[in-house]
């Protein structure tokens, strides 16, 4: 197979995939070629669909990669799909996600302290959405569920890893106090600073229905 060939057929597997697909799997596919080839052609199509030239991108999600169209023609891929233009994430929602993609792993006890208010709903629903995923459970007395953020999360927000991810700045009376509770205004509002300054967050993927 030549380099064309090569470049094409790992094109054609990002492709068809359709979902975010683990870069481990795409060098599996192709057995016969050293890893670091693979990642090199991957790398270099991350490069070529960033031109303006192109209305799709691949985009690094954590250790996977998707094709997608860019959020500047999203209005015309709608009409063409007929697609509803979701409503944003409620209050709420924003603010446990926030919790969550700051501090995870952790368990819907952790998120309700740091709230102060049952969040069983808006958890559910985050996970419903794709935005929020179970990581397993704790080994402690009811083995409780602990949660985490997702690929889709990455995606939504425009960044591949949660390093990323803009850091909360801490207040006065957290610098004075550990309780996580006194930041959690941070952290959203990080967590809001990112969704508005990346360009290449689709703020109609984050939707909440309540």
């Amino acid at each position: 197979m030549t380099e064309k060939e090569l470049i094409a057929a790992v094109e054609a597997v990002i492709f068809a995939a359709g979902s975010p697909i683990p870069i481990k799997r795409i060098v599996q596919a192709f057995e016969e070629c050293a890893e670091i080839k693979i990642l090199e052609i991957v790398e270099k199509l991350i490069k070529k669909y960033s031109s303006d030239e192109y209305g799709i991108a691949i985009v690094k999600l954590g250790e996977s990669v998707q094709m997608c169209s860019k959020k500047v023609y999203g209005d015309y891929v709608r009409r063409a799909m007929e697609l509803k233009k979701n409503t944003p994430l409620s209050q709420a929602a924003f603010e446990v996600l926030a919790v969550i993609a700051y501090n995870q792993p952790v368990t819907k006890a952790f998120v309700e302290q740091v709230r102060g208010v049952d969040c069983s709903g808006v958890v559910g629903s985050l996970c419903a959405k794709g935005l929020v995923e179970e990581k397993g459970r704790l080994e402690l007395p009811g083995r409780p569920l602990v949660y985490g953020t997702t690929d889709n999360f990455l995606r939504c927000f425009g960044v591949s890893s949660l390093d990323e991810l803009p850091r909360p700045e801490p207040s006065e009376e957290s610098q004075n106090d550990n309780d996580s509770g006194n930041n959690s205004d941070n952290t959203e509002q990080a967590l809001s600073e990112s969704s508005d300054e990346q360009a290449s967050v689709n703020t109609n993927d984050i939707s909440d229905d309540n």
